[in-house]
């Protein structure tokens, strides 16, 4: 009589439906499950080609669903049930209220859902590094929305919904403008650094940066799916192994065109007068959280193995700029 193994092992295939297939995450998760054998179902608003292409996407189905539209009717969640997916990886949820509406449309109808979550979780955090059981004490919009989403489905997770979630650190790769050595989108600092001018960094420059490659990424979410039996009902961090300082990072860029790096160190009320309010919001929430996150977790339980420094995962995404450095 032949048994039937388990069905969380490699060589299993899954029916995954990736909702936000062609954004950061799934440009790279998409081929990577389609290589591992799955069947997998790529749900987007049908706006944008994946940041590069891949022939793994030809074998691939794609479904054009509008989230927010659908959402106010409330139909999104029986669409992707209506997909009859084994597993649903969640890339696009950022309010509490779409993941309830999601979740009790899914009950009973899945391996496992993966939901993408953020470091951002844990707020400011004192320990260096912190693991997954840091408290969580977000700050700012888009953390607190996070926190509150984790908190929902691990409580779901307790009542048998089969959930994992996965918190990245600052998503970087080819096709978007990394986070810069000042801790902003102003690809001009990159500008500045390669022929030799001056950059001004808040305070001493000593704030962390933890950029993760959306390949590895990738990795952790198709590991998630090929682990899930050990991976439900967890929370793991995702990032480089470790961070990197806002100076440490601005003399690597530097270097990277032959140059040192000409820096300048000013307090943060005078150095906010130098850039304007979206850079110097979007510093202030780096200078803030200045994350330092273990893995150690995502490598014991999922084997997790990064393979960009939060140094190489940023050169990557700057070379697209620079073509010089590939």
């Amino acid at each position: 009589m032949l048994v039937e193994g388990p069905r969380n092992s490699w060589d299993v295939e899954l029916r995954t439906i990736i909702v936000g297939a062609t954004g950061h995450i799934g440009t790279w998760l998409v081929p990577r499950l389609v290589r591992e054998g799955h069947e997998v179902v790529a749900v987007s608003r049908g706006v944008r080609l994946p940041y590069h292409d891949s022939p793994e996407w030809r074998s691939v189905e794609q479904v054009i669903l509008d989230r927010v539209a659908a959402e106010r009717d409330a139909s999104f969640g029986q669409a992707i049930a209506a997909l009859r997916g084994d597993a649903v990886v969640d890339l696009t949820c950022f309010d509490p209220d779409s993941a309830t509406h999601l979740v009790d449309a899914l009950r009973g109808r899945l391996e496992l859902f993966v939901h993408c979550g953020t470091l951002w979780v844990h707020g400011v955090t004192t320990g260096r590094p912190y693991a997954e059981t840091a408290p969580r004490h977000p700050v700012g919009e888009y953390g607190i929305r996070k926190a509150r989403i984790e908190r929902y489905l691990l409580e779901a997770a307790s009542d048998g919904f089969p959930v994992t979630v996965l918190h990245p650190g600052h998503i970087t790769g080819p096709g978007w403008d990394p986070i810069n050595p000042a801790g902003n989108l102003d690809t001009g600092v990159f500008d500045a650094l390669a022929r030799g001018g001056r950059v001004a960094l808040p305070d001493d420059g000593s704030a962390t940066l933890q950029h993760v490659h959306a390949d590895d990424v990738a990795q952790a979410f198709a590991l998630a799916v090929a682990h899930r039996e050990a991976a439900i009902g967890e929370a793991f961090h995702i990032a480089a192994a470790k961070p990197v300082t806002m100076r440490s990072y601005a003399e690597a860029a530097a270097s990277w065109f032959g140059r040192t790096a000409n820096l300048e160190f000013l307090p943060w009320h005078e150095w906010r007068l130098t850039v304007g309010a979206r850079d110097e919001a979007i510093t202030h929430d780096h200078v803030v959280h200045s994350p330092h996150a273990s893995i150690e977790k995502a490598r014991s339980v999922l084997g997790f193995e990064p393979r960009y420094s939060a140094i190489a995962a940023a050169r990557d995404a700057v070379a697209v700029m620079y073509p010089a450095l590939r």
